[in-house]
């Protein structure tokens, strides 16, 4: 039931029907619909891109593209979860996150029954079978199959120390340092519970433990009732609903029987 004013109009929308696509690229083989579209594709081949942020240097194809960008500078999420109170930047980022609600996994693995709610986790998954390690040291030969990795490693080199220790001036490039320091020269760790012998690094995780004590259990199943300290634990549990035998481990194949 589609009216058009002018004929032209008219011939552009009988195109979407007929698959035609009259303007062509001068320098590859592409055909595209209009000339509007035409001349974005063009500046793929020119390199022009007149469209520039007003708040970085950065240069975009098109009006689209920018104001993807300007989201960076204002912190615009205007992408929000609808189960909870999280919001993104984009779209692609939204429909990630509602995975973790839904459980949705749809990226499989093709080497093991692993499945994944995202492209990037699969595909950093997908290293442990082929043992590929792309990031490399620029320092030494070390290479490493993930960016949090090779982070880790630089340390080495840069001697960067963020951990400090709040008792003396000692400072560690990881975490495990500076809790073994705690326990050897400060008599054990600054945050202890106060109702058994067990210390902390850090005031969340005393809180974290804290739980244990107060029996507070905010995670509950929704067939039978139990609750449990932990949303893991819950996870766990729901697999005695589903019927399933065996606990698979999310970064290799290998199953944990019951």
């Amino acid at each position: 039931d589609n009216i058009f004013s002018c004929s032209s109009a008219l011939i552009r929308h009988m195109e979407i029907h007929t698959g035609e696509k009259p303007y062509q690229c001068s320098e590859c083989d592409k055909d595209f619909l209009s000339n509007y579209h035409l001349k974005v594709h063009m500046r793929i081949h020119t390199r022009e891109k007149s469209y520039q942020c007003s708040q970085c240097d950065k240069d975009f194809l098109d009006d689209v593209r920018l104001k993807i960008h300007m989201r960076i500078h204002t912190r615009e999420k205007t992408y929000q979860c609808s189960q909870c109170d999280k919001t993104f930047l984009h779209n692609i980022s939204l429909k990630n996150h509602t995975r973790i609600h839904t459980g949705e996994k749809p990226y499989q693995c093709s080497q093991c029954e692993n499945a994944f709610s995202n492209i990037r986790i699969l595909k950093r998954h997908m290293r442990i079978h082929t043992g590929e390690k792309p990031y490399q040291c620029g320092q030494c030969k070390n290479a490493f199959s993930n960016i949090r990795a090779l982070k880790l490693h630089m340390r080495i080199h840069t001697g960067e120390k963020p951990y400090q220790c709040g008792q003396c001036d000692k400072a560690f490039p990881y975490k495990r340092d500076l809790i073994n320091h705690m326990r050897f020269y400060h008599e054990g760790l600054p945050y202890q519970c106060s109702l058994c012998d067990k210390a902390f690094l850090g005031i969340f995780n005393l809180k974290h433990h804290m739980e244990i004590h107060t029996e507070e259990k905010p995670y509950q199943c929704g067939h039978c009732n139990t609750k449990f300290l932990r949303k893991a634990y819950l996870i766990l549990h729901m697999k005695t609903h589903a019927g399933e035998h065996s606990y698979q481990c999310s970064l290799c194949s290998k199953k944990i029987p019951r």
